[in-house]
């Protein structure tokens, strides 16, 4: 019977093109289980892709529906490309002074190192994609793609091999000091948090978001119930993204994903505790980021920390989603989905949470400043290339659509299309020179 099972993982292997054949008969089983798996894992993480384009387009308003989930769409496909190309090797290949990778670019080789470059592709997409929600409505399409491109190539592959890169003998520098990061807290989501609010203080607010005497105007979304969608869909994917990051023998399979949920279930019920402290209503907006909020802060620790704690990291996350955009909306930053809270505050958070609640450690004080030093390391690093990254494409290119094509919609104004034909094609021809 094991040898059938043993058999049967193979035939399901090579059909699925994972690795040759011949390959996986040499191979041991745990060896085909666990790339199977990480195969399975990152379907899971490409399965967050639309996660993100419904959850930011329903978020923002109707005429920009179809640029936001355009803006989705290549940004996959850019960043894919890119991180295959050039990012991999920066972030995995040899390193030169515990700093940046040297070799291993255009990934080739056997399938089973293949499974890890596609896994390690779709975080470098996930990273890039979090800065659309934040800039969206607002942003030109071409400099955004251009964005992207240098954010898989520069930004996020760099961090990623401080953190993870190297080896044992000569690791990334911060990896060398004993920091953790299980699925990317800091390597995706504060990386990409904190690149969104560089980007954004280049960009500014949207026509009519902020009075002149600095009063905040709600701008809702047009389809919270596909905002909701995506969030769900989000949080299954996102058993992939923490999942991924198991150990050959999958001892920990069953804390990281167990974590995980916990992690998003606690983020709903820290989002809705915190607008009813505030006495505000409840709302589906605020409670779909608290359960982000809750998985973004589990997920550098999902692999360290017990469930008690996940619970305790989570609930404070989506405490966090609740208490940042009021903070951002008080210096005038206008951040569409919140990415900068959910990912960039819930991740230095869920970061140096996983140095106070490391199992059989915890509160260590050395194991938490290593961790706080790799948080704001990511901060200042995303924040301070991301601001220079857009501010060199407005003073070359541009990054700001006109008020004209923002008060249109970027729809029709970028790629002369829109999402609901049916009521919007009047409006969109018309002149809306006086509308916010």
């Amino acid at each position: 019977m094991a040898r059938w099972r043993r058999w049967g993982i193979v035939g399901f292997a090579a059909a699925a093109g994972v690795v040759p054949t011949t390959a996986w008969a040499q191979a041991a089983p745990a060896e085909i289980v666990h790339s199977v798996w990480i195969a399975t894992c990152a379907g899971l993480v490409l399965m967050m892709q639309p996660g993100f384009a419904l959850l930011e387009s329903g978020f923002c308003r109707a005429k920009n529906a179809v640029n936001v989930i355009m803006k989705n769409f290549t940004d996959c496909a850019i960043a894919s490309l890119a991180y295959w190309a050039v990012g991999f090797g920066l972030m995995f290949g040899t390193s030169y002074a515990g700093v940046i990778g040297t070799s291993d670019f255009f990934p080739g080789g056997d399938g089973a190192s293949l499974v890890n470059v596609l896994y390690q592709t779709f975080f470098a997409a996930t990273a890039a994609t979090i800065i659309s929600g934040a800039v969206a409505e607002r942003i030109r399409f071409v400099p955004y793609l251009v964005g992207t491109a240098i954010m898989v190539c520069v930004i996020y592959p760099l961090y990623g091999a401080w953190i993870w890169g190297g080896t044992a003998e000569n690791p990334g520098w911060l990896r060398g000091m004993g920091f953790l990061d299980t699925a990317g807290g800091a390597a995706v989501h504060t990386i990409g948090g904190f690149t969104a609010l560089g980007a954004l203080v280049v960009l500014g607010p949207r026509f009519g978001r902020f009075s002149r005497t600095g009063e905040v105007r709600e701008i809702p979304g047009h389809n919270l119930p596909l905002a909701a969608l995506g969030a769900f869909l989000l949080w299954v994917g996102w058993l992939g993204f923490n999942g991924g990051a198991v150990d050959p023998d999958f001892h920990d399979l069953g804390r990281i994903v167990l974590n995980t949920h916990l992690g998003a279930a606690a983020g709903v019920l820290g989002a809705m505790l915190t607008l009813a402290i505030h006495r505000r209503p409840l709302l589906m907006s605020a409670v779909i980021n608290g359960a982000l909020g809750g998985l973004v802060s589990i997920t550098a620790g999902a692999k360290y920390i017990d469930p008690a704690f996940a619970v305790v990291a989570g609930l404070v996350g989506g405490m966090i989603c609740v208490v940042g955009p009021a903070v951002l909306q008080r210096m005038k930053i206008d951040d569409v989905v919140d990415a900068v809270s959910v990912h960039g505050f819930c991740g230095l958070w869920g970061t140096i949470a996983t140095g106070m609640f490391m199992r059989d450690r915890l509160f260590d004080p050395q194991q938490i400043g290593v961790q706080a030093l790799g948080a704001a390391v990511a901060a200042a690093w995303a924040f301070a290339i991301g601001w220079l990254l857009y501010k060199l494409l407005d003073m070359t290119v541009g990054v700001r659509a006109s008020t004209e094509h923002e008060q249109r919609g970027l729809d029709y104004t970028e790629h002369y299309e829109i999402g609901y034909g049916e009521f919007m094609a009047a409006r969109t021809h018309r002149d809306l020179s006086g509308e916010n």
